[in-house]
Order: structure tokens, then sequence, then C-alpha cells
């Protein structure tokens, strides 16, 4: 999963407003007690932050 489809699933989530400000705001244990962007800054995969993404959202399995 490339950057773009990332941030395009999180704004389809949450809204083009609030992914942003969720990403920078809310820690995820899934990725280790940082925020998306942090997991982001860090080299972690899209991919592998779209998972913790989908399983904290609580997503449909047609998100994943």
């Amino acid at each position: 999963m490339r950057h773009t489809e990332f941030w395009a699933r999180m704004e389809s989530a949450l809204g083009p407003a609030y992914a942003p400000v969720w990403s920078r705001e809310h820690v995820i244990a899934g990725l280790g007690g940082r925020t998306v962007v942090q997991a982001l800054d860090a080299g972690e995969s899209p991919k592998n932050v779209w998972r913790a993404v989908w399983e904290t959202l609580g997503l449909p399995p047609s998100e994943r």
C-alpha cells in the first residue's frame, strides 16, 4: 500500500477534515503507543499502520 492510498482510506473512514487531526492526536497501542503520523515517520509501512487503524476504528472487513 502506498502512502496516497493510505491517506485516501483515512479520509474515507474519518472524513477529510478529521483524518489528519486524528492521525496526529490519537495514540494506538497496536503501533507501539504511537500516533499514525509518528509510526509513518518512523518508517512503519502504511499497510501495517492501516491494519492498526482498521482494528482501532472497528471498520468492516470490506475495508481491510
